[in-house]
């Protein structure tokens, strides 16, 4: 009889306590780990490459027909230039550094400095001439624009930006020059190089990471469509060479007519490598 109460006392004593165990509260499970998704900034340095068109932007006209003196020409020979219309391939490269305010959307700013190829020289001698020039002369545009082979600027950039949209405007310094041989006839000592300034803007884009344009492993490309505009101060020194003598490219004849301004405008678009920040 004892050894049944026992064996009932014991019985009654394991279901209290499952009972118990069973009202106890259950352990929380932990939180699922959370891995924030990184905010994109354009701070960082970059580098990279552009093409565009380049053409003159001036408002003014200094005149398109000149006439040859003799006795490089007979009398009244005329040589008329395409007025105001040289243009042509312009490409490059570039490098800079951006800071920006916030990640994600807000205020950037950075510099730049480019360098860059124009195919302005191609048609320095394009002329219809009426009459005839003498044996061992040609005639030159000296309007200034033809002689220029390169030229290159060193921005300021302040623009807004909308996540991986950049949204900006640009100005700064900007300087050219032509070669030798095709700077007014080869006059190398005719005001070759040039200085004044550069302003514009553009929209860029970066591109995702993995984007098969990245070749540099970079932490960003970036894609952008920019315009300038290019003033380059000509001075007031010779007026530009209107006949060349062909045998040693050295200027015959001066065109009286005055100087202005280089004033050109380019249209590109641009490729970026961005390192840094995310």
């Amino acid at each position: 009889m004892i050894k049944k109460l026992l064996l009932a006392s014991a019985a009654t004593a394991l279901l209290t306590g499952a009972a118990s165990a069973a009202d106890l509260p259950r352990r929380a499970a932990p939180p699922p780990v959370f891995t924030p998704v990184p905010v994109f900034t354009w701070t960082g340095a970059y580098f990279g490459i552009n093409a565009g068109y380049a053409f003159d932007a001036s408002s003014r006209s200094n005149g398109s027909v000149f006439g040859v003196p003799a006795p490089y020409a007979a009398l009244g020979t005329t040589a008329t230039f395409r007025d105001r219309s040289q243009d042509g391939f312009s490409g490059g490269a570039q490098i800079g550094y951006n800071w920006q305010l916030t990640p994600g959307s807000g205020v950037v700013f950075g510099i730049e400095a480019d360098a860059q190829y124009l195919d302005f020289g191609r048609n320095r001698n394009n002329a219809f001439i009426s009459g005839a020039v003498a044996p061992g002369y040609y005639v030159t545009d000296p309007r200034g624009l033809s002689s220029l082979d390169y030229f290159g600027t060193v921005r300021g950039r302040l623009g807004y930006a909308f996540d991986r949209t950049l949204v900006y405007a640009t100005g700064g310094f900007a300087y050219g020059s032509g070669s030798a041989d095709r700077s007014f006839g080869g006059y190398a000592g005719n005001d070759t190089f040039r200085t004044g300034y550069a302003v514009g803007g553009g929209v860029e884009f970066a591109l995702p990471t993995e984007s098969f344009l990245n070749f540099f492993r970079s932490s960003a490309v970036t894609f952008k469509i920019e315009g300038l505009y290019v003033n380059l101060e000509r001075g007031n020194r010779n007026q530009g060479a209107l006949v060349v003598n062909a045998a040693n490219l050295v200027p015959a004849y001066y065109s009286p007519i005055g100087r202005r301004d280089d004033e050109f405008a380019v249209v590109r678009a641009g490729l970026n490598y961005k390192f840094g920040s995310y």
